[in-house]
């Protein structure tokens, strides 16, 4: 701009020194006019021709109008670019891009989230039932093991000993107890024929019958060693799943756990401390306990009183990847005090396993439909000065804010208690960019700007209408 003033100055000063040649009189004479006489034909005039002005042509006064074009478009740019960095809303009056939805009725179901721990069905520590030298382990760690299959093997050669002790005792005692009859029924005929004393036939038949009792008692020492014999055969009291290996072969086991072993299961569940031979775990079916405020607890408790149960979904830790569904197994019978909760049971039938003793889980629980509930996208959802608020789309293509009182959410869709009807049209996207009055033009739906349905996914709920079974 600078260099177009300065062009245009010298160009008129250039052409004001070719119209007006310099004066060169002497001062006090400037304001006479000079006499110059008139050159006869023949004779030549003295003075120096005077230079007549360039004539402008087209060339030059086209490049003129350039710079000057130029040089107003620049002013202007500079000028718009400020303003518009004062107004950043301001889109030179035309309609603002947005997406948009219609507000709908839908029946919603209402869940409730909550963070669970996956417990076992059953969890059983495998005790030895006798003492002895554990002599071989066959079972493999972290494997299924099915019920009655066998685990550990205690050295039975001491217990087939007793049990030959037991049955030897047995024998001696039947083999006096026919003898004793034999001799109880020769006292019985010599009685009959008044050879012998009475006293004599009932001292023998009292022998006949502690001999009887000697061979109960031998039977159920036998029965006792043949026991323990069978108790060095260590088996799968369940099926379940198996946990590492926390005693090795060539140990001293006891009913109290191995003797001098430090290992203790995984899980901590062993009872007083006490090492068992192997932990299984029933993990098919699998259970998930969790807790929920006493203020949601009602409808649930009452829907397992009556016999039914509710639907129940375990998602991973992230809350994206659904594992499991379930149903509602059980209640506790009392709140905890110190949260103000109640605990509950899911089941899981986790086939294929996707669940694993001790896992935290997102839990999610149906407690129930709203049925006919207004929703829009949960993205028409903003937050300010006036609460919850959403842009309503009204005649003219301008927007309105109104304001809301928003329900449940359900993947990616919102209830709205109050504050809105349904069919009208709330903005979805380009929230950011609007104010009210603000003329708006609608370039995407429902699909096409991101308000299509969400996967579900665990939320924190929120307050919302009554709900129905």
């Amino acid at each position: 701009m600078h260099e177009l003033l300065a062009w245009r100055n010298d160009y008129t000063a250039c052409n004001a020194t070719i119209r007006s040649p310099p004066d060169t009189s002497p001062i006090g004479f400037r304001s006479q006019a000079p006499t110059v006489n008139a050159p006869t034909p023949n004779t030549p005039d003295p003075r120096p021709p005077i230079a007549k002005p360039a004539r402008r042509g087209p060339r030059a006064w086209l490049i003129l109008g350039l710079l000057l074009a130029s040089a107003a478009v620049l002013v202007a740019t500079h000028h718009g670019g400020a303003q518009e960095a004062l107004h950043p809303l301001a889109h030179a009056g035309g309609p603002v891009p947005v997406s948009a939805a219609r507000a709908r009725r839908e029946n919603v179901p209402v869940w409730l989230d909550a963070l669970g721990t996956v417990t076992p069905r059953n969890f059983v520590n495998v005790m030895p039932r006798v003492s002895g030298l554990l002599q071989s382990v066959n079972y493999r760690e972290g494997q299924m093991v099915n019920a009655g299959q066998l685990i550990a093997v205690i050295d039975p050669r001491p217990f087939e000993i007793a049990v030959e002790q037991a049955r030897g005792q047995l024998l001696r005692d039947q083999a006096q107890l026919i003898g004793a009859r034999r001799d109880l029924a020769r006292y019985q005929r010599l009685l009959a024929q008044n050879s012998i004393a009475t006293q004599q036939v009932d001292d023998e038949a009292a022998l006949v019958a502690q001999d009887a009792a000697a061979t109960v008692v031998d039977r159920a020492v036998l029965d006792n060693a043949q026991l323990n014999l069978a108790y060095t055969r260590i088996t799968a009291p369940m099926s379940g799943l198996a946990g590492l290996r926390l005693v090795d072969a060539g140990n001293m086991v006891t009913p109290a756990g191995a003797v001098g072993q430090g290992a203790q299961p995984a899980g901590g569940n062993a009872a007083g401390g006490a090492t068992p031979i192997v932990t299984l775990a029933q993990v098919q079916p699998i259970t998930v306990t969790f807790a929920l405020p006493q203020n949601q607890m009602g409808p649930i408790v009452q829907t397992l009183l009556a016999g039914r149960s509710l639907p129940v979904e375990a998602w991973d830790a992230q809350g994206r990847r659904l594992l499991a569904k379930g149903r509602l197994l059980a209640a506790d019978n009392a709140l905890n005090t110190a949260t103000g909760t109640l605990a509950f049971k899911a089941e899981f039938a986790n086939t294929p396993p996707s669940l694993y003793p001790n896992q935290f889980v997102n839990i999610r629980l149906r407690a129930g439909t709203l049925h006919g509930a207004v929703v829009v996208p949960s993205a028409a959802l903003a937050v300010g000065a006036p609460g919850t608020y959403v842009y309503v789309v009204g005649r003219g293509h301008r927007v309105a804010v109104r304001k809301v009182t928003p329900g449940v959410e359900d993947g990616g869709q919102t209830v709205i208690r109050s504050g809105l009807g349904v069919g009208e049209w709330v903005v979805t996207d380009g929230l950011d960019r609007l104010r009210a009055g603000a003329l708006v033009r609608i370039v995407a739906g429902p699909g096409q700007g991101g308000t299509a349905k969400a996967a579900h996914a665990p939320r924190t709920p929120r307050a919302g209408p009554e709900t129905s079974q």
